[in-house]
């Protein structure tokens, strides 16, 4: 029986057909692998996906957590599922090896982690959350902070979580008012509090590590003031630090997963790299998260697709125009043009979706910065968007079965709902997108992802000449309206910004070229600036 929670044929044909992860094997970081190793990896996630994952997708969903006032309570199956993917090194599969990882593809792991996003997307947010934790901390902690905080975390012992939001400041990170007291021994006491935080209180772990931002008295105005420190739950000698939730926020979806109000009273933070550089560390985290947000919504957008079309397979109802004997036998629904088109429709955005979210993660692992970093925006934004619309027609295709909770796709379109606002709502992946991405190094992020549509345009011409003339047209109007936006040279003219922008975003002005992103069959000497 095929799983309807993700398509193991879809992955594979995109994994090995189309990117050829295999060629990645070349390369001295993943030499030690092989097909062999990326296919059990693969096999791996789906039977920890089938067996602790989905069956209590429901059952997180009805049985919310609970707080008590002192102590927040799961369902048991959620720390099942935990010490599942813990157990089988899963949380380490993409890191290095000198930490413990496994130094898998970024393309496998995402490819992998899907299948757990898929089965159930409120549990996959711990473990999400961990891994990026673990790697800003990798990248950006002293030795003592990797050993005291991230081997612990990839070992499942501890859990991790980002805490950038207030109430008062919400996705304008300029704003927040938590600041951190310098102490004589180097450590820091935080005060304020923070608000939407995931994942930031449980007894499924030993340790919470929760990475605040906050300012230190006398530092820059704004985002430029803005400092990141690791705030555990204990301290090292078993002690409750002073942070603690007042209250569980209660969504409309994915509600297997924490969702605090974090206060900080006196709590012992330690500053992670130089003070004021707090926002630089955290976008290594923010991005790695819009990215899975990205994929996230495309494995529920699938999962509901493959739902809707055994449905529509299965259920027998009316019949074929023309036919008006009501003797004759009833046809599948999908037999029917209009529950093809939602079909269709939902494939076309979970397909795309995924070829995208796999796409940035090859990025990654070829090392092409300039191009993942214009795509990211897009990545989160894009299946965010068109991936709760296949939700929303795999509920049209089941009719009033759809909306019922005895059916799991009701359920998926509330879960994914929440991803268009997680991470960055669209307004601001868009002012990320025109206020820095397409701004940075003179459009060098434009112009490397330009080579690559033209390329395509290029293979794609002899094959398929309408598709490319297609694609090409609409690159070449994409890049002719931004030259046009971009004209003046003031990127706050261009993105309607008279002031800064939420997130930690700033515009700035200065030169555009664009020649290079438009470079083709007809794009090179358009003179867009």
């Amino acid at each position: 029986m095929k799983s309807t929670i993700l398509s193991r044929r879809d992955l594979d044909f995109l994994l090995y057909e189309w990117l050829d992860v295999e060629k990645l094997t070349t390369l001295d970081r993943f030499s030690e692998h092989s097909r062999e190793t990326f296919d059990g990896v693969l096999d791996l996630c789906e039977q920890l996906a089938t067996r602790y994952f989905a069956p209590h997708n429901k059952l997180s969903d009805a049985n919310e957590p609970t707080f008590d006032g002192q102590t927040v309570s799961l369902i048991p199956e959620v720390k099942e599922a935990w010490d599942a993917f813990a157990a089988a090194d899963l949380l380490a599969m993409g890191m290095d090896a000198e930490v413990g990882g496994a130094q898998l593809p970024a393309t496998v792991a995402q490819a992998a982690f899907a299948w757990i996003s898929a089965a159930n997307v409120s549990t996959s947010g711990y473990l999400m959350l961990t891994i990026a934790n673990a790697n800003l901390l990798a990248r950006f902690g002293t030795p003592e902070q990797i050993e005291q905080f991230v081997k612990p975390m990839l070992a499942g012992r501890f859990s991790g979580t980002m805490a950038l939001s207030e109430t008062q400041a919400g996705s304008s990170l300029a704003d927040i008012t938590t600041r951190a007291e310098p102490q004589a021994d180097g450590s820091y006491r935080l005060f304020g509090s923070k608000m939407w935080i995931s994942g930031a209180e449980h007894e499924m772990t030993e340790n919470i590590v929760n990475l605040v931002l906050a300012k230190i008295p006398g530092g820059p105005a704004g985002t430029k003031g803005i400092s990141l420190f690791i705030v555990p739950k204990f301290l090292a000698d078993g002690t409750r630090n002073g942070v603690a939730i007042s209250g569980l926020n209660h969504k409309m979806g994915q509600r297997g997963i924490t969702n605090t109000v974090l206060n900080f009273d006196g709590a012992v933070g330690y500053l992670v790299g130089e003070p004021h550089r707090g926002i630089v560390y955290m976008f290594h985290m923010m991005n790695e998260a819009r990215l899975g947000v990205g994929m996230g919504a495309v494995a529920l957008g699938y999962t509901g697709y493959l739902k809707s079309l055994e449905y529509a397979r299965e259920r027998p109802q009316g019949r074929p125009p023309g036919v008006k004997d009501p003797s004759t036998p009833q046809v599948p629904i999908i037999e029917h043009a209009d529950v093809k088109r939602m079909l269709l429709a939902q494939k076309a955005y979970v397909e795309g979706g995924l070829g995208l979210a796999l796409y940035c993660a090859k990025l990654v692992d070829t090392g092409d910065q300039a191009a993942l970093d214009i795509l990211t925006p897009v990545a989160k934004s894009w299946p965010s968007q068109w991936c709760v619309e296949a939700n929303s027609l795999a509920i049209q295709v089941h009719g009033g079965y759809g909306y019922t909770r005895e059916y799991d796709v009701e359920q998926h379109y509330r879960d994914n709902r929440l991803n268009p606002i997680h991470e960055g709502t669209h307004g601001i992946q868009s002012l990320d997108l025109l206020g820095r991405k397409v701004t940075q190094n003179g459009g060098a992020g434009l112009a490397a992802l330009g080579e690559r549509v033209q390329a395509t345009v290029a293979a794609a011409s002899g094959a398929a000449p309408d598709l490319a003339a297609q694609l090409d047209a609409a690159w070449q109007r994409l890049i002719a309206v931004t030259g046009a936006m971009f004209a003046s040279g003031d990127v706050e003219a261009a993105i309607g910004q008279q002031r800064g922008v939420p997130g930690g975003v700033r515009s700035h002005r200065g030169g555009l070229d664009l020649a290079g992103a438009g470079a083709g069959r007809r794009g090179a000497d358009r003179g867009f600036l």
